[in-house]
């Protein structure tokens, strides 16, 4: 097992690890849309918030080396089912075409009072 701690991403704000690599796979903790700077939720509106997600999950996906591109599953866990079209179109838009397996749930209540969050499962190389 190899711990993965991601320079450019938000500090962790718990007892876990941005990721865990095991093998070629690459399991991502979840992802919301804090400044990796200010440590402060990034945007208003489900598209800005979910644009510093998936910046975020980059980020922890290339210090494990993998990518968006290299996502398997994925995981939205969203405040609120009404923002699930606007996530999805900043979510497509980052992906570029690649389509990996996914999940969405609405829940009740996010980290920060985040409106979304990520979690994956990618694959290395």
């Amino acid at each position: 097992m190899n711990i993965i701690t991601a320079p450019t991403a938000p500090a962790a704000i718990g007892p876990y690890s941005h990721a865990i690599v095991q093998g070629n796979l690459v399991f991502a903790s979840g992802q919301i849309p804090l400044d990796p700077e200010t440590m402060e939720i990034t945007g208003d509106t489900i598209e800005a918030q979910t644009e510093q997600v998936m910046k975020n999950v980059a980020a922890v996906l290339a210090a494990a080396g993998s990518g968006l591109d290299k996502i398997l599953k994925a995981t939205v866990f969203l405040a609120s089912m009404d923002d699930f079209a606007g996530m999805n179109a900043v979510y497509e838009k980052a992906l570029a075409g690649h389509k990996p397996a996914r999940s969405a749930f609405q829940v009740g209540r996010l980290p920060k009072d985040a409106l979304v969050e990520i979690e994956c499962i990618a694959v290395t190389g």
